[in-house]
């Protein structure tokens, strides 16, 4: 027993030595190579108003808000068309969408209810600020009000550098004598939601 003994520590102690000795072997033989410096930077949305239609997208004629119009004496079958390019000052392209918004403490008389908004692609391609013909693109539906506060509209894909021109035509259909003398106030609003 004392000779099987001494031949399994003496051959345990040849495979220990043996394996020591392809460690340091093997560990002779690694290397390591590694990227340094790698930089993530995060896109950003910016999202602006061309203040004046006839300048183009430099920084001074871009801004974040701008007064909506108004309109007195509305009448049943009135029409308006409000002209808007937006700009996508950001480094990342943008889901471009618009929804009304109001208080019903800004529209008593629930003048939301009789108005309507059907935008249009526009395609200012002489740069005048006008709508000339040819220039009116597809509509994009007409929503009355309360539908483009809860729904809004979808204007699809707004690359990073580039404007969308759009024609806000506002309406109203019939008008019933209980909104006669009523104003209400709205404001709207564009969002851009990163891709």
């Amino acid at each position: 027993m004392m000779k099987i003994s001494k031949t399994f520590f003496a051959v345990g102690a040849l495979i220990m030595m043996s394996g020591l000795a392809f460690g340091v072997a093997y560990a002779s033989f690694t290397d390591q190579a590694k990227f340094t410096g790698s930089r993530f930077s995060v896109g950003s949305a910016d999202l602006k108003l061309l203040n004046n239609l006839t300048f183009g997208t430099d920084g001074s004629n871009l801004v974040d808000s701008k007064p909506a119009p108004s309109y007195d004496g509305i009448s049943p079958g009135w029409t308006a068309d409000y002209l808007i390019k937006v700009y996508n000052n950001g480094s990342q392209d943008l889901e471009l969408s618009s929804n009304m918004d109001y208080a019903t403490a800004n529209d008593p008389g629930a003048v939301r209810e009789v108005l309507y908004m059907e935008p249009f692609d526009w395609n200012d391609a002489n740069g005048d600020g006008l709508v000339t013909d040819g220039e009116q693109g597809t509509s994009y539906g007409k929503k009355a009000f309360t539908s483009w506060k809860s729904t809004g509209f979808d204007f699809g894909r707004l690359a990073s550098g580039q404007t969308k021109a759009l024609i806000m035509r506002f309406s109203t259909g019939s008008i019933t004598n209980s909104k006669m003398g009523q104003t209400g106030v709205f404001d709207f609003m564009f969002d851009g939601t990163g891709i």
